[in-house]
């Protein structure tokens, strides 16, 4: 029998990896990683017009199409695989990240009316301008039992607040926009000519309920007028589960991509989400510590619980028949490559061109040799705010106990350990609500690339922590699901666990924790909590210094 693939297009905050996966044993055969041509834009549009946004982060649609036209021939050119072997695409996306389009899909944007508004165009997850619109929908939600499903809070990454922002601040854009869309729909739409908002994306940026639907309109009117029917008119759609089919790759498509027309496309769903299947994740139990840029938790269960400060729990949200949740630290690699960039002195970065070593690899090894506790620091890791617990993004990152002695080192471990603990406050806020974590699997370039880093979780968070050595979870999960969704007929699986079983990732290494560094970090824990509590729960230092800074101009 001729063996058949699926593709898994994973669309990262700055490129976009496509990997082709046989069916039958979940091999990953090829990967193409194509960075987006105009990357994270953040000071000024493709025309040069300067940004005067404060904390902007804008990303062009068509880079989004290019980058997967590149991936696909680039794949089909360097294997043996024909365009008929394919069966299924599966897609997975950042999210919150939205874009505003007429009626036939396009991004406004690309409109030459609209080309210097920098609201027409795709606002990335970690756009934070509309934050002042979150703050408005929690205070007007407080009392209200949905918002229990988000931990109490709106985060100013998601839906609402940046369709908000555009309609305040470019009332132009917004009329004219036929459709907000999520990235990851958008790009469905764009291969299959479908309108669908998937169950993911819906459910956790989107504030959909499987059963309540979404949320009323006599509330959201009262929180904006512009939000007038908005679910009905320019956020309508069906919205379906992850794992179903969104529609077949329709022929303009399919002759750009150089795939077969008619090939099996999957809904889409968020990147991090995606991790589950691929790491062969079936069911309650089992966390997923998504680290990249940010770091993502999901965990799923038999039921809906309350938990506050989580990002959501969503029925149907990643595997079908589970309610999933999710919570998030919102800076982790750029935290770690924020220091190095702007704080690690030059010296530093001599010894470890010297020691024929990367910076990270050199700081690493010199932070290893320390014990807990012995640089006499902690700190804290909001450097881009909080997400869980606190929900906060006008929080700010802190580092208590520096001396004119502190290296380098002691500074980037402590920044390391920082991120455990964060990680550590929301295991242990899941498992207060009943929703019980057995084991920690983790995915993503850091887990792979930072021995330490894992070890210090390890030991911070006392459990096993398992590293999935693959660098393709995200996208291995979406092509699992495209292989469910093909279904048997074409070569696929009748259903997700199916597939989870026979193409999910084996490639894990296990990292024990040290039991004899309980002690130390049980107690740093408890200073990083309390030093959270300050500053988080009734200091008004970082909202204050906040205030001042964004008089200013430019200030983020």
């Amino acid at each position: 029998m001729e063996r058949v693939y699926t593709l898994g297009v994973d669309f990262g905050s700055a490129s976009c990896r496509t990997i082709v996966v046989d069916v039958k044993d979940g091999n990953v055969i090829s990967t193409v990683d194509v960075p987006y041509a105009h990357g994270v834009i953040t000071e000024k549009l493709p025309n040069g017009l300067t940004l005067t946004g404060k904390r902007t982060a804008l990303q062009v649609p068509n880079d989004y199409v290019e980058a997967l036209q590149t991936g696909i021939h680039s794949i089909l050119n360097e294997t043996n695989i024909m365009k008929e072997q394919i069966i299924g695409i599966g897609i997975d996306f950042t999210a919150s990240t939205i874009l505003p389009v007429d009626t036939n899909f396009q991004p406004l944007c690309e409109l030459e009316e609209f080309e210097d508004n920098p609201h027409a165009y795709v606002k990335l997850w970690k756009h934070h301008d509309a934050e002042r619109f979150a703050n408005e929908m929690n205070n007007l939600a407080k009392d209200k039992e949905w918002i229990k499903r988000y931990g109490g809070k709106v985060s100013a990454e998601w839906m609402l607040p940046k369709v908000i922002e555009i309609a305040e601040d470019a009332p132009e854009v917004f009329n004219k926009t036929d459709l907000f869309m999520e990235a990851s729909d958008w790009i469905v739409a764009q291969l299959t000519g479908e309108l669908v908002r998937n169950s993911c994306a819906a459910g956790y940026k989107g504030c959909w309920h499987k059963q309540e639907g979404y949320l009323s309109n006599e509330w959201l009117t009262e929180v904006h007028p512009s939000l007038d029917g908005i679910y009905e008119d320019k956020l309508r759609g069906d919205v379906l589960p992850v794992g179903r089919k969104a529609g077949i790759l329709r022929i303009e498509m399919a002759e750009l991509l150089g795939l077969k027309n008619g090939t099996s496309v999957s809904v889409g769903m968020i990147d991090a989400h995606a991790a589950l299947p691929g790491l062969g994740v079936k069911g309650p139990g089992d966390m997923v510590v998504v680290m990249g840029t940010s770091t993502c938790h999901m965990i799923m269960d038999d039921h809906e619980r309350k938990v506050p400060g989580i990002s959501g729990v969503v029925e149907d949200g990643i595997i079908p028949g589970y309610f999933a949740y999710e919570a998030g630290q919102a800076a982790v690699g750029d935290l770690f490559a924020w220091y190095v960039k702007e704080q690690v002195p030059s010296y530093v970065f001599e010894s470890a061109t010297q020691h024929n070593m990367s910076i990270h690899e050199y700081l690493s090894m010199e932070a290893s040799k320390l014990e807990p506790g012995q640089s006499g620091l902690l700190a804290l890791d909001w450097i881009n705010g909080s997400r869980t617990p606190w929900v906060n993004m006008s929080l700010s990152g802190t580092i208590v106990g520096m001396k004119l002695s502190t290296k380098p080192a002691e500074i980037y471990r402590t920044y390391l350990e920082s991120t455990a603990f964060g990680t550590r406050v929301i295991v242990e806020l899941f498992e207060k609500h009943q929703v019980k974590v057995n084991r920690l699997l983790t995915s993503g370039g850091i887990p792979r690339k930072n021995p330490l880093l894992i070890q210090l979780y390890a030991d911070i968070l006392q459990k096993e922590i398992i590293v999935d050595t693959s660098e393709n979870a995200s996208a291995l999960g979406v092509a699992i699901l495209a292989a469910a969704t093909a279904g048997m007929e074409q070569g696929g699986y009748d259903n997700v666990t199916e597939a989870i079983d026979n193409m999910s990732s084996k490639e894990q290494h296990v990292y024990y924790p040290n039991k004899q560094n309980k002690e130390v970090y049980d107690m740093l824990f408890h200073y990083y909590k309390e030093l959270s509590d300050y500053f988080a729960g009734g200091s008004s230092v970082m909202s204050g210094l906040a205030t001042l800074k964004n008089r200013f101009k430019g200030g983020n």
